[in-house]
């Protein structure tokens, strides 16, 4: 639940204990805006707030399955000249993740990492259930692919934002959203597997 507004005092909580963080974000939009309708602080924007309040290691932030609409004519100019890793969802497209997730790992390195997971990172066939989403975005599996792929990093929180189940009247999309949480919370350091 909530939008992804909710990350931005998360990271600033965050980065009051470690410093600058990387971040493994998965979504449909970079979420970099500068404002909406006048305001600064709304669910495109938090990642902007992030890097102007220096909360980020920006060379170590990868965004996964970026695609669809934006208002900007070089939407990912901004996340570019920042250093970010910007994954567009058809460089995803009828492939496993798990290569890429050992590129992301070696880029992590030891350093602590936030997981910042939007439901609209997946394809709305899957999870329909969000405010904005996009066609053509990632499966499940490589959904637990991303997940999965950060196993051994030095993962200091994480989030899954803006699951609206008043969309998705069949559950699916929470029932997903869970299950990826049940992940996120598998790979944090010292969790023990059976």
């Amino acid at each position: 639940g909530g939008d992804h507004t909710i990350t931005y005092p998360i990271l600033q909580a965050v980065a009051e204990k470690h410093g600058p963080v990387g971040l493994v974000h998965v979504d449909a939009h970079t979420d970099t805006g500068d404002t909406a309708l006048g305001e600064k602080i709304y669910h495109g924007t938090p990642f902007r707030r992030c890097v102007e309040e220096g909360l980020l290691d920006c060379s170590r932030v990868v965004q996964i399955g970026i695609r669809g609409s934006s208002y900007d004519p070089d939407p990912y100019k901004y996340c570019w000249e920042q250093g970010f890793r910007v994954v567009l969802a058809e460089e995803c497209w009828r492939k496993s993740l798990v290569p890429l997730m050992e590129e992301v790992r070696k880029q992590m390195g030891d350093k602590p990492v936030y997981i910042s997971f939007d439901i609209d990172g997946l394809d709305p066939a899957y999870a329909p259930g969000t405010g904005t989403p996009e066609i053509a975005g990632l499966t499940p599996a490589q959904a637990l692919e991303v997940i999965r792929g950060c196993k051994g990093l030095n993962v200091v929180g994480c989030d899954l934002v803006e699951v609206a189940p008043m969309y998705d009247v069949s559950g699916n999309t929470a029932l997903l959203g869970a299950n990826l949480l049940f992940e996120m919370l598998c790979v944090l350091p010292r969790v023990k597997m059976m």
